[in-house]
């Protein structure tokens, strides 16, 4: 009991650390596993672990096979989450450079790879290609925390998220397939019953996953399931498909519930994001529980088969030979420069997918007595430990010195997708600059993208948003939604992170009443909230620009603005393009010069008779 309590409490406190610190949570897991597990046995009184996984007549936490059993489940809801993320239209518009990352960039992988595990470590071709097609998976929970505060090109940062997101289920298939059939071609030395045996795999894994995805859209569709056992019920299937897959044929049911993921998740389910946070939250405890048992289960002989010059050789074959051919390889004839490729080529660590994967194959064939399957464990466990650690301490060093690091953060943020945050948005992506409109709201995101702006769902109380790579180029946040207590909760949070160049909002209705109470970072001026600006966005849905002769102009113009309610200045747009904002103590803008551009809200200014203003 103490041992199972302090797994779940060492776990979380874990993740935490991970979260605060900004690593990827595989990293503090991992390490937590090996010091209670084989370094353990280095300095406690006994020489025993301090947690024994496996029961050895004394202690232990599962007897029997009761932790592979374990370990399988747990697989099995994490890889159907994994596949739920994975979306038909996302391959189809990502581009050619990451469709083809996932695609030759994995067949390099797998099997350069394979050709090195074999010939360093003297390996059968059979677990070579297991360990090969096992280190393929890098995933998004291991690249994100990396990549968070490294501000990068947008495009640099959307190749390594979508290269991690849809190769995590990919990957996985790739390891179940080859693990299946090293199984039914054991002993058969791949003959014609072996092929048979691998068929039967392939069809009971994709005719379950198929069938029983179909049969849950339509209970969820059709109301069947009532809306507060839905989460309980959609795990009870998955491992329900597990189990009754596995039982018509052996070693298909990972295969099952990977297909019936990626099936559910390209339906069109009412309920399929309550269904996906369900099974991130899930996947959350069950890795913490997962890769402290799985690395605590390692022996101290199991670390000293790869303490030698081989893994070392492995290690960087890995890191400097496959990744970077597989992404030049995969960028050839593409927008990407030579350093950016070579900054992807460098951020490639393995994911929670591999180590987890790794440990149970391993495991299974090793009680089987498959040749060599006593390296897979141990070897992916340090190519994932050696690659997240690399990465993570040298990834912004790196950027900085091949110079993709963004030394001025030029992009923006728009908290709220209205018609007027639309105009704002659109003005500024026709002025080359990188703007991000964020709405909880479906039909304002979809509105967005239909005029070509990128914007994104999401509730902003939510810590996911500061997760989004699509925003690590931002530094100017504006929050313009309706609600004052949104915008002021979106400046106080997203501040640092997202508003090093400048941080805006809207006034409330109480501060446009009382012109002493001007707040810093209130927008465009003192006497316009969302309510009229969206009545004037109704009547004069444009922005317009008018030319400044000098400042005495442009003070001539905010004075003309203030008496008259249908026309708000919002930016001042400069000769060679940059763009400021105009906040509500507009005021202190000073050195306007002939070139510059009011642009501005409202019914157009029409020209008068009286001489310009002079310079002062």
């Amino acid at each position: 009991m103490i041992e199972l309590a302090g797994i779940i409490i060492l776990g979380i406190i874990a993740q935490w650390f991970a979260w605060r610190l900004k690593l990827p949570a595989i990293l503090p897991l991992i390490i937590i596993g090996l010091l209670v597990g084989p370094l353990a046995t280095l300095y406690t009184e006994d020489g025993n672990k301090l947690i024994e996984p496996i029961w050895n007549g004394e202690k232990g936490l599962f007897p029997g096979e009761g932790l592979y059993y374990f370990v399988s489940l747990a697989i099995s809801i994490i890889l159907f989450e994994g596949g739920l993320t994975l979306k038909r239209s996302e391959i189809r518009n990502v581009g050619p450079v990451i469709t083809k990352l996932i695609t030759l960039g994995s067949l390099v992988t797998f099997f350069v790879g394979a050709i090195a595990a074999h010939f360093i470590f003297d390996l059968s071709w059979q677990v070579s290609f297991l360990f090969s097609a096992l280190i393929i998976v890098t995933g998004p929970t291991v690249i994100t925390p990396i990549l968070r505060n490294i501000p990068l090109k947008k495009d640099v940062s959307a190749v390594l998220k979508w290269e991690g997101i849809l190769i995590d289920p990919i990957g996985a298939l790739a390891a179940v397939l080859v693990f299946e059939f090293i199984s039914v071609g054991e002993g058969q030395a791949y003959t014609l019953t072996a092929l048979i045996e691998f068929g039967k795999i392939l069809l009971f894994g994709f005719t379950f996953g198929f069938t029983f995805a179909h049969a849950l859209a339509f209970a969820i569709k059709k109301n069947f399931i009532p809306h507060y056992l839905l989460n309980v019920v959609s795990l009870s299937v998955v491992l329900l498909v597990f189990v009754e897959s596995d039982i018509f044929a052996h070693e298909s049911g990972l295969l099952a519930v990977v297909v019936m993921g990626m099936v559910l998740g390209n339906m069109d389910l009412p309920n399929i994001k309550e269904l996906l946070y369900f099974k991130e939250s899930l996947s959350v405890l069950l890795i913490s529980i997962l890769f402290i048992l799985l690395s605590a289960n390692i022996n101290i002989a199991d670390l000293e088969l790869i303490y030698t010059w081989k893994t070392l050789a492995l290690f960087a074959t890995i890191i400097f030979v496959i990744r970077p051919l597989g992404v030049f390889l995969s960028a050839a004839g593409s927008n990407l420069k030579f350093n950016e490729k070579l900054f992807v080529s460098w951020v490639g660590p393995r994911g929670i997918v591999a180590a987890g994967i790794a440990s149970l194959f391993g495991s299974k064939l090793l009680a089987r007595g498959e040749a060599g399957a006593e390296f897979i464990t141990p070897l992916v466990f340090m190519i994932v430990l050696g690659t997240v650690l690399l990465n993570a301490t040298t990834a912004r060093i790196v950027a900085k010195a091949i110079g993709v690091f963004l030394t001025k953060s030029e992009g923006i943020l728009i908290i709220g997708a209205s018609e007027f945050a639309r105009l704002i948005g659109a003005y500024l992506n026709d002025n080359g600059r990188h703007v991000v409109l964020l709405d909880n709201n479906q039909s304002n995101v979809q509105k967005s993208k239909q005029m070509g702006l990128e914007a994104l769902r999401g509730n902003i109380y939510s810590d996911n948003v500061a997760d989004n790579l699509e925003l690590t180029d931002v530094g100017y946040l504006m929050a313009l939604t309706g609600n004052s207590d949104i915008n002021k909760y979106a400046v106080k949070k997203f501040k640092d992170q997202f508003g090093e160049q400048g941080t805006f909002r809207l006034i409330d209705e109480d501060e446009m009443r009382d012109a002493s109470n001007n707040p810093q970072d209130g927008l465009f001026s003192h006497t316009d909230d969302f309510i009229s600006l969206t009545e004037i966005v109704r009547n004069y849905p444009e922005l317009n620009e008018i030319a400044l002769k000098n400042e005495a102009h442009f003070h001539e113009l905010m004075a003309l603005a203030k008496d008259e309610k249908n026309i708000v200045p919002i930016f001042v747009k400069s000769p060679d393009g940059d763009i400021d904002m105009i906040p509500g103590f507009s005021d202190r803008i000073t050195q306007i010069k002939t070139g510059y551009t009011l642009v501005y809200l409202g019914q157009k200014i029409e020209k008068t008779d009286r001489p310009a203003p002079k310079e002062d």
